[in-house]
């Protein structure tokens, strides 16, 4: 399922029907805490972790500086090792490279290993309208795909699923027995019903989660092997990447491999890392280079570190709001801190509101394998779409009367004892109302006798 590229996303009202479901919240945020600690306990076992993030920072920002070079470097070690390059401007283009392809060898039946960028394009949605058939064979994204839903974290895309929906889903589409809700069961069920669709695949697509430009290779990391199986029988291989999946040389990539995994789930490094250098005999392999506005987000010079992402979720795990509130409720393939950066780019209209979707607490950056200063773009991005004429009305009125208050010493004292007094003076139920959608789902305390200012001075007395 596309995102739609037409209405606002409203991430309070999105949050809003998922914290409405019992329960649901406390077990998302507590399984993503689980990532986020084990993720902690893997990088402390590694005295250099910090360096290791400076460095593969300095790495990253350096391709982004030099996106032009490194890329016809990839391009002409890449086609001399056999493989085809092919760069498009736009998703349409992206999906009309690939659709072509897969027409010309006469492929109707299609397995894909996860990729972001594909979901981005509305790769899967093109393909169907063709008549393809695309089978998403990483586990989680065949959840999602059967169950007509987005993925809501980029690398555990069903963590918003409960054991009990993904076995209602096999039921209905893989023919399990009616209640079977044993993970085990389940993944043996999902395991049989994809290799079916192994063998009888015409064509393979993956991502790519790094280029080297030295080389010409393509390295894909995945958990479960299923892109190492999707891409041995067919003769096609289709690989899709975003242009700033390059990396200089091959030694790079031992820094970014220690970094990924930890930071993703707290492995010392993902089950299968798979390097491929030209096809194999007599197959076809196709990279299809997307830039889709990243050459120019390169050239921002407040933003362009975002580009440096790699794609590992830890600012997901991390953030508070994106924990309890879930990844459908950014209406971005790519969500939570960095999906808040990087939307914008793409649609600063749609996207208006999520910057909003932050406490600007900066665990992300703190967390960020190539230290992004995340929500220090976050509040960018406020300040920007606030310049464009994009924040709400009430909003901006809002800000205003705040700016004139704070501004004003001697009308910002009285208002604050006013609204302190009131608070105190109100009984829980009607101060939870008085603190807007905050207090709807927690107690507000109540304020303190005497203001911060008075109890500083009492106590330098």
């Amino acid at each position: 399922m596309k995102h739609s590229s037409a209405a606002v996303v409203d991430h309070r009202a999105n949050a809003a029907r998922f914290i409405a479901e019992p329960g649901r919240s406390q077990w998302h945020d507590q399984a993503l805490w689980f990532v986020r600690s084990k993720r902690d306990r893997a990088t402390a076992q590694i005295p250099e972790w910090e360096a290791l993030r400076a460095h593969g920072a300095a790495i990253k920002r350096h391709v982004v500086a030099n996106l032009g070079d490194y890329l016809a470097a990839f391009i002409a070690k890449a086609e001399a090792v056999g493989a085809t390059v092919h760069v498009a401007r736009d998703a349409a283009e992206h999906n009309a490279i690939v659709h072509r392809l897969l027409s010309a060898a006469g492929a109707r039946k299609v397995v894909k290993s996860k990729s972001m960028l594909t979901e981005q394009c509305g790769l899967n949605e093109h393909l169907h309208e063709h008549g393809i058939e695309v089978v998403d064979t990483d586990l989680g994204e065949r959840i999602v795909q059967l169950a007509k839903e987005p993925p809501s974290h980029i690398v555990l895309p069903a963590i918003h699923k409960k054991k009990e929906e993904v076995g209602a889903l096999f039921h209905q589409h893989l023919g399990t027995p009616a209640g079977l809700d044993d993970p085990l069961k389940l993944t043996r069920a999902a395991r049989a019903h994809l290799r079916e669709r192994f063998l009888a695949a015409d064509a393979a697509i993956t991502g790519v989660n790094f280029a080297v430009a030295e080389t010409g290779a393509i390295v894909i990391c995945t958990n479960e092997g299923n892109m190492d199986f999707g891409t041995a029988l067919p003769d096609l291989h289709i690989a899709c990447m975003g242009l700033e999946k390059l990396v200089p040389r091959a030694e790079d990539l031992g820094v970014f491999t220690r970094l990924l995994a930890r930071s993703a789930t707290g492995q010392a490094i993902t089950t299968y890392t798979s390097h491929i250098r030209g096809p194999r005999r007599g197959q076809q392999l196709h990279i299809v280079i997307v830039d889709d506005g990243r050459v120019s987000h390169a050239a921002d010079q407040e933003t362009s570190d975002s580009l440096a992402c790699i794609r590992c979720g830890a600012c997901m795990n991390t953030c508070p709001i994106f924990r309890r509130a879930g990844g459908l409720a950014y209406g971005s393939t790519i969500p939570g801190p960095i999906g808040i950066v990087l939307a914008p780019h793409r649609e600063p209209s749609r996207a208006r509101k999520l910057p909003d979707a932050c406490s600007v607490c900066g665990s992300c950056s703190d967390v960020c394998p190539v230290k992004i200063p995340l929500h220090q773009q976050i509040l960018t991005w406020r300040k920007r779409l606030a310049d464009r004429g994009l924040m709400d009305e009430m909003k901006r009125a809002g800000m205003v009367v705040g700016s004139a208050v704070l501004q004003r010493p001697w009308l910002f004292r009285p208002l604050a004892w006013c609204g302190r007094m009131a608070m105190r003076l109100l009984p829980q139920g009607l101060r939870n109302r008085a603190a807007g959608a905050w207090g709807t789902v927690r107690d507000v305390p109540k304020p303190p006798a005497k203001s911060f200012q008075a109890q500083w001075k009492a106590r330098k007395k």
